[in-house]
C-alpha cells in the first residue's frame, strides 16, 4: 500500500510561493517553465498582431507542454498545477519575472 501525501492548503499566494519554488528547484525544469512562458508571450503577440485568433488555442499547450516535460522528466514531481492551479499559474509568471531579474537562479 502506497503512502498518500496530504494536499498542503495555502491561505495566500504569498504562502503558496516557496513552496512553489520548492517544486521548481531542478535548473532544467526551471527552464523548460521559462521556455513555455516566453513562447506563450510570442505567441500572444503574434495573435494581436496577425489576427490569427485560433493560434490562441495553442496557448496552453505550448506552456503547459513545456512545464510539464519539466517535472515528470527532470523534477519527477507532479506540477502543482493540478492541484493548485490559479496559485501555479501566477507561480509561473512571478518565477520568470524572478529567473530574468537574477532573483533566482536562471
Amino acid at each position: 500500500m502506497s503512502a498518500v501525501t496530504p494536499q498542503r492548503t495555502f491561505s495566500s499566494f504569498a504562502e503558496f510561493y516557496p513552496y512553489y519554488l520548492e517544486e521548481h528547484s531542478n535548473p532544467a525544469c526551471r527552464r523548460l517553465h521559462y521556455v513555455g512562458s516566453l513562447l506563450v508571450l510570442g505567441v500572444l503577440g503574434y495573435v494581436l498582431f496577425t489576427q490569427k485568433w485560433l493560434l490562441l488555442l495553442a496557448l496552453p499547450v505550448i506552456g503547459y507542454g513545456f512545464a510539464w516535460v519539466g517535472h515528470f522528466v527532470f523534477e519527477k514531481n507532479r506540477p502543482a498545477t493540478f492541484k493548485h492551479p490559479l496559485y501555479s499559474f501566477m507561480g509561473d509568471w512571478v518565477m520568470l519575472k524572478d529567473g530574468l531579474t537574477g532573483r533566482i537562479p536562471f
